[in-house]
């Protein structure tokens, strides 16, 4: 695993989420983001990465990755149900995403 490329493709979904809200248009499914084990970084923690289940940085990472993907998804199932969402309430630095997204970084 690439952890500099990991790292990347979790910062550049704050890009996507947000044009996502500017438009959703059912092009990301919530459901499948909220699973944290189908990106790069999540297939390592729930494969090779199992190895450092014992390791409290490893452990908050596991936690902390789960928690981006679950709020995540949230975002986009409030925008495909209609809700108006705000970015900046959504994915700003005071935000849950934010804070999970940060925790993983």
């Amino acid at each position: 695993m690439d952890l500099n490329q990991a790292i990347d493709a979790h910062v550049s979904w704050k890009t996507k989420l947000a044009t996502y809200l500017l438009h959703p248009n059912g092009t990301i499914n919530g459901s499948k983001l909220a699973l944290d084990d189908q990106c790069e970084l999540g297939k390592w923690i729930h494969g090779d990465g199992g190895r450092l289940s014992n390791e409290p940085n490893f452990v908050h990472l596991a936690a902390a990755h789960a928690r981006f993907h679950k709020e995540a998804a949230e975002i986009v199932r409030k925008a495909d149900a209609g809700q108006q969402v705000m970015a900046e309430a959504a994915l700003g630095a005071k935000s849950e995403y934010a804070r999970a997204s940060n925790e993983v970084v």
